[in-house]
C-alpha cells in the first residue's frame, strides 16, 4: 500500500547501482537515463503528500451505503493551529467506522482499516504539541454529523494539511 516505500526501493537500488558504475555509466545512453531518474525520483517524492493514501481510501468510502453512523465531525476551517488535533479526531473517529463495518460486514472494511493504519503511523512520527491541544477543542465536543458530512469535513481537512 506504502507507494514511498516502493519509491525509496527504488532510489536505493539506482544507488547501488549508480556508486559501482558510475563512470562506465556516464560513457552511454542507458546510464544517462539512469542518472536522470536517480535526480527525478527525490524531488517527486519531497512534494508526495503524506495522506495520499489517505485521500484515496477516503474516495473509495465516501459512496457506501452500508455505513449509517454519526460520528463527532471536527470542523473543516478550524484554527490552523488546531490542525493536528483534528486530524487526530478524523482518525479517532475511523474506530468507530471500523467497529460499525465489523457488525455489519461492510464491503469497504479493508479501506476504513487502511484508513486508520495509514494515519496512525503518520500521526506517530509527529508527536501532539501540547501548547495546542490546550486551546483546540476535545474530539467530544464537536457536533455529531452523518457518514456523508464526516468524510466531506475529513477530506477537506486532510486537503488543507497537503497544501
Amino acid at each position: 500500500q506504502k507507494t514511498h516505500l516502493k519509491s525509496i526501493c527504488l532510489q536505493y537500488q539506482l544507488y547501488l547501482l549508480l556508486n559501482s558504475h558510475f563512470f562506465c555509466l556516464l560513457k552511454n545512453e542507458m546510464g544517462l537515463i539512469i542518472f536522470f531518474l536517480c535526480a527525478y525520483v527525490p524531488k517527486t517524492e519531497a512534494g508526495h503528500c503524506k495522506w495520499a493514501e489517505v485521500l484515496q481510501d477516503l474516495e473509495r468510502i465516501k459512496t457506501s451505503k452500508d455505513i449509517d453512523v454519526s460520528l463527532y465531525t471536527a470542523n473543516a476551517d478550524e484554527d490552523v493551529k488546531c490542525q493536528e488535533l483534528v486530524i487526530r479526531c478524523f482518525f479517532l473517529e475511523t474506530q468507530v467506522i471500523i467497529q460499525e463495518c465489523r457488525i455489519k460486514n461492510c464491503s469497504k472494511t479493508q479501506d476504513v482499516w487502511n484508513i486508520w493504519k495509514n494515519g496512525n503511523e503518520s500521526l506517530e512520527n509527529n508527536k501532539l504539541n501540547s501548547t495546542t491541544s490546550t486551546k483546540c477543542k476535545e474530539c467530544e465536543e464537536y457536533e455529531e454529523k452523518n457518514f456523508t458530512e464526516f468524510i466531506q469535513n475529513f477530506v477537506k481537512v486532510i486537503q488543507r494539511d497537503c497544501k
